[in-house]
């Protein structure tokens, strides 16, 4: 604890978490990118929804998957150099994406573009080695604030598009990508995990030790949390665009100015998030954001209609749809909520499982990540079947409806379970501290970090 305090009183710690987040937002912002562009690129190549959902959605394949392995290098050999070299090599990805011209090569280069998206698992490994318990929640919750590189795209990229062209304005990603690579290795320094291990007083896991623990149930529940919470906003930071076009007739200035207003806050507010989390536990903050998020995307799902209804004097007709006004509201609000899932899932992380940051972190960022590659391909899917804008969100709905089930069940087991004796309880990774004195929707992730 002494060499923790150390630590922070050098600002040692804080100088990895702004440069790390800086990364982490230039990332973010290239990860994003077809979100604007490729509204450009389905003009030039007469793309239906299916085709253009599933080239925004191709760079978060990448970004998915790469996470896991991502998350097991940087445990390996340190964030510091893996962050750099990811952003130095995806910076050649991203400049070709500007001299292709098929819808084939386009999707290629699109793979190598979405390992911008593994950076978080790279950053979240890093900088959880800066902090202690305590101060996790909050400095993930900071670090995860990068997502607002996705308003940086949606609010930037249409005007640099109008000014300069499309291809250009990837060209301009690029640069800023690589340079920002360079930077980040000049200005930061190894963490103190990575630099013990050169040193030799700390020992490196082995490949078998690092998976250990991806065989508990707990962290595949969490990442059924991380589909819906980053999943999903990822997929609406990519969707909405169109969406706004397709639905209200708007342009793609307004269409991306709108969709900034969804992704700018929820960015913002992830670092409340991990805050929140740290005082009142992650699970308080999860119930919080399942329960908004289900009542908005119910209300988001309900189509325009016309209703007539025979009455005594005649047919009386009325009609129910959402205003753009009130359509804004409700993704804002839904953004928001996203945001601090986001940092709650990711305080349950070092505290349960703090040998294990990079591959645990890395696996739910991937399954996360994937929500953010399938959602906007099945939305686009929906589009040309079922025929109807607002079947985007049905399918939310039933997501996040799902996640509070699951949750809540699981909860619901371990009160029932905590009753019984302990030799009866069932195998299950949540009962290992059930008979710790706080109550059961706390959990053991804010009684850690409460002491």
């Amino acid at each position: 604890m002494a060499r923790d305090r150390g630590k922070q009183a050098s600002g040692a710690p804080y100088r990895a978490l702004i440069l790390s987040t800086a990364a982490f937002t230039i990332c973010f912002a290239v990860w994003t990118l077809f979100s604007i562009i490729g509204v450009k690129i389905k003009q030039e190549l007469a793309l239906d929804d299916s085709e253009f959902g599933l080239l925004v959605a191709t760079p978060v394949l990448t970004g998915a998957l790469s996470r896991f392995f991502l998350g097991l290098i940087s445990d390996k050999f340190g964030g510091r150099p893996v962050f750099s070299l990811l952003m130095l090599l995806t910076a050649i990805a991203v400049y070709s994406v500007s001299i292709v011209s098929n819808l084939a090569m386009f999707l290629l280069a699109a793979l190598g573009l979405g390992f911008a998206g593994g950076s978080f698992a790279v950053g979240v490994s890093y900088v959880s080695k800066w902090f202690d318990r305590s101060r996790q929640g909050t400095a993930l919750g900071i670090f995860g604030a990068g997502t607002i590189g996705t308003a940086v795209t949606t609010f930037g990229a249409p005007l640099l598009v109008e000014a300069i062209g499309w291809r250009e304005t990837v060209q301009v990603y690029a640069a800023v990508l690589a340079l920002g690579g360079i930077l980040f290795y000049v200005l930061s320094q190894d963490d103190p995990v990575t630099a013990a291990r050169t040193s030799g007083t700390v020992k490196t896991k082995s490949l078998s030790e690092q998976l250990a623990p991806l065989g508990k149930l707990q962290v595949w529940r969490f990442s059924l949390y991380y589909f819906f919470v980053f999943g999903a906003f990822v997929a609406l930071a990519s969707w909405l665009p169109r969406y706004y076009m397709g639905m209200y007739g708007l342009t793609l200035a307004k269409a991306g100015l709108l969709t900034t207003a969804f992704a700018l806050p929820a960015a913002a507010f992830r670092a409340l998030g991990g805050w929140v989390a740290d005082r009142i536990g992650a699970r308080t903050v999860m119930y919080l954001t399942f329960i908004v998020s289900s009542i908005a995307c119910f209300i988001l799902s309900y189509p325009a209609t016309d209703y007539v209804v025979h009455g005594i004097r005649g047919p009386i007709a009325f009609s129910f749809g959402i205003t753009l006004s009130s359509f804004v509201i409700l993704t804002i609000v839904l953004g928001f909520f996203m945001a601090i899932g986001m940092a709650a899932v990711y305080k349950h992380i070092p505290v349960y499982y703090p040998e294990h940051v990079g591959a645990v972190g890395g696996l739910v960022g991937a399954i996360g990540g994937l929500g953010g590659f399938f959602l906007p391909i099945t939305f686009g899917v929906m589009n040309d079947l079922v025929g109807v804008w607002t079947s985007c969100f049905m399918l939310l709905f039933v997501l996040v409806s799902l996640a509070l089930a699951w949750m809540h069940g699981a909860i619901r087991l371990m009160e029932h379970s905590k009753i019984r004796a302990l030799h009866t309880l069932p195998a299950l990774p949540e009962m290992a501290e059930l008979n710790r004195p706080n109550g059961i929707l706390a959990g053991p992730d804010s009684e850690r970090s409460s002491k």
